[in-house]
């Protein structure tokens, strides 16, 4: 009996001792767990400190209007803080391309602005100086420029070129609060093509799906947009200008990949919209076409209907009968060197081709220098046009009728309240009066 009480103690050495073994591994464990969470702390605040530092760096090699950009209050008292859209200089993973319900609706939301406002030529020049820093000798996005909204920072903004088109951000900045899933790039071309069609002019072959830049330092260089291009700064021929406005234009233009009849089509914008010159140093303070609005009065315009978009822009730069008219030097070269000459005689006669060539160059213009996601863009459906009736296409044969001409005959049979299956309804009355008619007829030649 002796034994057994030194047995159990012995057993319960082994389990304390096993225990203590246990207890030992967990506390090893969980110090080790402190040392890695205390390790990776510790790299955290370290990569923090590294990030806070290298932005520094980089605001302080960028200029000082990089900084305050992210201060500008018209895009950025809205959300300070936030990232997805595109005020922080730090990348997300947020899907970039646009929304195409949201684009549609955005579209109509421009269509009321403009009724409202009539601010057609600010949102022109907005799309326009947006993509208009594109340089084709750089591949490299986003520092070849172009349509990638670095224009919403306010160093950018302060770009001679862009003088004034602050307000075309106010303008349309509660438009892009509203619908978060268009990208600024896409919403600046989506309101400079709205409003050329709102003007009267051609439907914009236009795709959507741009990419935004990130931040202010993805902004490029000021000297981009000189001269006749910007609409405003012409100032430049005053001290070093180039030697001809001919030559200037195809600097310009030619950097970006465009060629003379699309200098010469893109000019013919100039038919809506007002050179101011407390913007430019160009035009009159007002005239009779301009000192009561619509809109802000003032400024000088190219042509009489500024707000309609055709082709009066080159008929009236050819007559020049209008002092109250604006023409720059870069609009008279148009019909004075020989290769613009050409299509500007032939836009002065057919607005037809000129809305056609238009069309083309402006579409082309708003997707310089843009990366899209989808790769392809996006294209908004706007709904298939109706079928143009063709006789000959039912005169012969045994062809069958298109199911949308069905559709409208159908139609048709069921706004007199018949249809196409049933015979309307004889109208007894009508035939009665109809055969009292012929009697009467025929009484009174057999009657003579």
């Amino acid at each position: 009996m002796a034994a057994r009480p030194a047995s159990l103690t012995q057993q319960q050495i082994r389990l304390q001792s096993k225990s203590q073994s246990s207890m030992a591994s967990s506390l090893s464990t969980a110090a080790s767990s402190r040392l890695l969470c205390s390790t990776t702390a510790a790299a955290a605040a370290a990569a923090k400190l590294s990030f806070s530092s290298a932005s520094s760096l980089s605001f302080s090699l960028s200029s000082p209007s990089s900084l305050k950009c992210l201060r500008f209050s018209p895009l950025i008292s809205q959300r300070r803080s936030s990232v997805n859209r595109g005020y922080s200089t730090v990348a997300t993973t947020k899907c970039a391309a646009s929304d195409p319900d949201q684009l549609k609706s955005a579209r109509e939301d421009i269509r009321e602005l403009l009724k409202s406002t009539f601010c057609h030529p600010i949102l022109v020049r907005l799309g326009w100086h947006d993509a208009g820093t594109y340089d084709k000798n750089i591949e490299e996005w986003p520092r070849r420029g172009g349509a990638n909204a670095s224009l919403r920072f306010e160093v950018e903004l302060k770009h001679a070129a862009n003088a004034g088109l602050v307000n075309a951000l106010k303008l349309i900045q509660p438009i892009k609060d509203k619908y978060s899933g268009v990208t600024y790039a896409d919403l600046f071309q989506l309101a400079s093509a709205t409003a050329i069609e709102e003007a009267g002019g051609p439907k914009i072959p236009m795709k959507y799906g741009r990419v935004d830049v990130s931040g202010p330092e993805q902004c490029p260089e000021e000297g981009r947009l000189p001269g006749k291009y910007t609409f405003d700064v012409y100032r430049i021929w005053l001290a070093a200008g180039p030697p001809s406005p001919a030559e200037h234009l195809r600097n310009v233009f030619y950097r970006m990949g465009l060629n003379d009849k699309e200098i010469v089509a893109l000019s013919g914008a100039h038919t809506v919209g007002r050179s101011r010159p407390e913007r430019s140093g160009w035009g009159k303070p007002e005239t009779k076409y301009t000192k009561d609005g619509p809109g802000a009065p003032g400024g000088q315009s190219w042509t009489v209907q500024w707000l309609k978009f055709d082709n009066s822009y080159f008929k009236d730069i050819k007559e020049r009968r209008d002092e109250d008219l604006l023409v720059l030097p870069t609009d008279a070269v148009l019909f004075e060197d020989p290769s613009f000459k050409v299509y500007a005689e032939k836009y002065a006669e057919d607005q037809e081709a000129f809305f056609k060539d238009y069309a083309e160059a402006h579409a082309k213009l708003s997707n310089l220098g843009a990366k899209f996601d989808p790769p392809e863009g996006i294209v908004l459906d706007d709904g298939a046009a109706p079928e143009k009736f063709v006789a000959a296409k039912y005169s012969s044969g045994k062809s069958e009728l298109s199911e949308a001409m069905k559709q409208k005959i159908r139609a048709e049979y069921e706004a007199v309240g018949g249809s196409p299956d049933t015979p309307l309804r004889s109208n007894y009355f009508l035939n009665i009066m109809i055969v009292v008619a012929v009697l009467a007829l025929l009484t009174s030649l057999f009657g003579n």
